[in-house]
């Protein structure tokens, strides 16, 4: 078996029963926001052929860093067998299947599946709404005496499952972020940079939970960071460590694996790891496809690399920015009309958010001044959606208004994949985070606010008590705690760790008092513990 790097989360697995394409990306997304990092514009002519004539398709999920529908358009065919996850609904295969695509292999979670002689795959999904448009998945691939966990970016909660079909050679993983957060809000900077080092901590150390459960042979940093090549986003490259960003590259969690004692396997786009040629330094054989001295250089000296990046990509990015949609006379009667039905079907939703959201759809900084700025109130109270007139609120987001109508018009389903993701936006908030106000974004569309709203009523409705009693609490430490995360229902045995006079969920880096459970997180998310 070998698996070539192609990019992100984008690989190339081949096996004697037959190739496996995932994940690969190669237009810019989220409006030319992200750009694969390293470049992976100049990959070889055999890697591209054997790439496009791949036996089966895999896209872990919708996401534009995942699934990019201008690459997948023009350079695969139609009748490429396509591995569905079992999703529980078929957005997936809808959206595939208007893109021409013909042959779909639905698979069941977590299921062991052959899909040709000798190669067999299972897919394990996350279908919350806070997983991404429709959830998300890892992909477990077994050929050839070997098994590949490619988790890309899936942040699943029960770690036994993945490494249930049999010890792990070579492991897949994100360790990078993949939000806008802290980057976007409105806070003091000193404020912010905390924040953004806390988060990349999380991240880290959430990774290292999958790496210690799942304990494969070897580790492959992948699924990120993206890199940012606009002249307006450039700063969140983090490049000396001394930016406000949650985007460290490979080097950084491969000294953290060092350190831990973890065979950790730098990859850039070309990379093979070849499962069958061990080396004096590796239990894989590993090619690259370039000198290793220029591999390095990458990292090196990254701002350099990240300049040269950029001035072959800039006439792009500009082309890019004046197609965008230009304002319009009916926006807001447009967002009105889509949105309030929508209001109407999530009456627990609402009520989480329980406050104004006002979106400010901004005139472009070198726009004519006739162009208006227009703010719309998204009353959650009440279910309504009109013009702001000074009314209070709890949220805001400061967005172009041309980016507005763009996915407006597309009439897009998912605005943090298609909007929020590109953190060409500014946000504030006058308290905590609420998940709910990101949820009714991600959910624009009926199927998904159906499941938003059952969503919000499983998590709102009160604990069953035979339930909680029936599992029994874990020891960490010093203290006994219940064994779910009352955000998420994360493993806390796998995923809990003390901090100082705080409780930390890893997964998604939420914390508690640890005396008193209060989360500090979100309100209303007590934790269960006490000390032993």
């Amino acid at each position: 078996m070998q698996v070539t790097s192609i990019g992100h989360a984008g690989m190339l697995i081949e096996t004697s029963g037959g190739s496996i394409l995932c994940d690969p990306w190669f237009e810019p997304a989220f409006f030319g926001a992200w750009f694969p990092f390293p470049r992976n514009d100049q990959l070889s002519d055999d890697l591209s052929e054997r790439i496009e004539n791949a036996d089966f398709l895999y896209v872990s999920h919708l996401h534009g860093d995942h699934h990019d529908e201008a690459w997948l358009t023009t350079h695969l065919r139609r009748d490429i067998p396509i591995l569905l996850p079992g999703y529980p609904t078929r957005e997936q295969q809808r959206t595939l299947a208007a893109l021409g695509f013909t042959e779909f292999i639905r698979t069941t979670d977590t299921e062991e599946q052959e899909i040709a002689p000798g190669l067999r795959v299972a897919i394990h999904i996350e279908s919350s709404i806070t997983d991404g448009p429709g959830g998300d998945s890892a992909l477990v691939v077994i050929a050839d005496d070997r098994i590949v966990v490619n988790q890309n970016d899936c942040r699943t909660t029960d770690l036994g499952q993945l490494r249930a079909h049999g010890p792990v050679d070579l492991h897949w993983l994100q360790f990078s972020g993949a939000i806008w957060y802290p980057m976007v809000y409105e806070m003091d900077p000193a404020a912010k940079k905390a924040a953004c080092d806390a988060k990349v901590a999380s991240q880290f150390a959430r990774a290292m939970r999958y790496v210690e459960k799942i304990d494969a042979a070897a580790i492959v940093p992948s699924a990120g960071p993206p890199c940012f090549l606009d002249p307006d986003l450039f700063g969140l490259n983090m490049i000396d460590g001394t930016e406000s960003s949650i985007f460290p590259d490979q080097t950084r969690f491969l000294e953290m694996l060092a350190d831990a004692g973890r065979t950790g396997i730098l990859n850039v786009p070309g990379t093979e790891i070849d499962l069958d040629r061990p080396t004096p330094d590796a239990p894989f054989g590993v090619r690259h496809p370039m000198a290793q001295g220029e591999v390095d250089a990458i990292f090196a000296d990254k701002r350099a690399y990240l300049e040269r990046y950029q001035a072959d990509k800039i006439a792009w990015i500009d082309e890019m920015k004046a197609n965008w949609n230009p304002p319009s006379t009916d926006l807001l009667q447009a967002l009105k009309a889509w949105w309030e039905p929508l209001l109407d079907m999530a009456p627990t939703l609402r009520d989480q958010v329980g406050a104004n959201v006002v979106l400010r759809a901004m005139p472009p900084a070198d726009a004519d001044t006739t162009v208006e700025r227009l703010d719309v109130v998204i009353d959650f109270p009440s279910g309504e959606v009109r013009q702001h007139a000074g009314e209070p609120h709890s949220f805001r987001f400061d967005i172009d208004r041309r980016l507005v109508e763009t996915v407006a018009a597309q009439r897009a389903v998912d605005w943090s994949n298609s909007l929020l993701l590109s953190c060409r936006f500014v946000a504030w908030r006058d308290g905590e985070f609420n998940e709910y106000v990101y949820n009714f974004f991600k959910s624009l569309s009926r199927e998904r606010m159906r499941r938003a709203e059952a969503e919000a009523v499983r998590k709102v409705a009160p604990p069953d008590a035979e339930a909680m009693a029936n599992e029994p609490d874990i020891r960490l430490g010093d203290y006994i705690v219940q064994r779910r995360c009352p955000h998420r229902d994360a493993d806390l045995e796998a995923f809990g760790e003390i901090d100082g006079d705080e409780f930390v969920c890893t997964l998604h880096g939420w914390r508690f008092d640890l005396e008193t459970g209060t989360c500090k997180t979100s309100a209303g998310h007590p934790l269960r513990i006490r000390r032993a």
